[in-house]
């Protein structure tokens, strides 16, 4: 393959297989770990913002100032005619290093204040997550619950049933009831024509909530309930029409309540 002009330019790489220059920066670079010198810069600055730095401080000058002024001329190391030349260079070195370290501390602060808020943030923003499914479970719980029955409308309910059942049972018993002593009174009607065959009496039912009132054996008249006032009336009428058909009567014989009339053929 030919080379283009771009690629023989002097003083350029040709590609990654061609080594770096070896002119670079004799000097190492330093880098220091910004979490430990953070910390160690924290706490100096921590440490002058204290009473006990000041107090230190002030101990400092004032031995400073005592030792240059009134000690031995021989031992002192800082003038007193110059202004103590010494001591204000130190101090304002260490007013020099002082604000940086505390601007450094404060952007410390600041950078785990603003971790501190998006944690908080996202904190806030899982609680109203959470808060908002609670919210909507509660609501679907309590519709469930609203469409549940509850014990007083299974208590209506079942007394309503309940009453239904007491209704209808009555009713059937009443029914049943009637129908037997209308049988009896035609047993009785057929028993006592002449030439009737007498038949067997059917043997009735015992029920524990049977009827009311029955009929005695010497045709007494019976309690006052309305079944067995209907019974006796029956009886009455069928007792007049035997007597009257026996009699031989002209008049117009009343035949029985439940539509029965005489039988006219037993008695010829």
């Amino acid at each position: 393959m030919t080379q283009t002009a771009r690629d023989l330019r002097p003083g350029r790489g040709t590609g990654l297989d061609t080594p770096l220059s070896s002119s670079g920066r004799r000097v190492p670079r330093l880098a220091p770990n910004p979490d430990a010198f953070g910390e160690a810069t924290e706490g100096i600055a921590r440490f002058m913002g204290t009473p006990q730095f000041l107090v230190w401080m002030t101990l400092f000058c004032a031995a400073w100032l005592g030792w240059n002024t009134f000690g031995p001329m021989e031992w002192r190391f800082d003038s007193a005619e110059l202004g103590f030349t010494a001591l204000t260079l130190m101090l304002s070195l260490q007013a020099s290093y002082a604000a940086p370290l505390l601007l450094l501390a404060q952007n410390r602060q600041d950078d785990r204040d603003k971790v501190a808020l998006r944690e908080d943030r996202d904190r806030a923003e899982r609680n109203l997550a959470d808060t908002e499914f609670l919210t909507r479970e509660i609501s679907g719980l309590r519709l469930a619950v609203q469409e549940v029955a509850t014990r007083d409308f299974v208590r209506g309910e079942l007394r309503g049933v309940q009453d239904d059942l007491k209704d209808d049972l009555r009713e059937a018993l009443r029914a049943e009831l009637r129908e037997e002593i209308r049988e009896e009174i035609r047993a009785e009607l057929r028993a006592g024509l002449p030439g009737a065959e007498a038949q067997p009496r059917k043997n009735k039912k015992t029920k524990g909530r049977g009827r009311d009132a029955r009929r005695g054996d010497g045709g007494a008249e019976p309690t006052t309930t309305t079944l067995a006032t209907l019974a006796a009336q029956e009886a009455r009428e069928a007792r007049e029409a035997r007597e009257a058909r026996e009699a031989g009567g002209s008049g117009p014989v009343t035949g029985p309540a439940d539509g029965a009339g005489p039988v006219d053929g037993g008695g010829r």
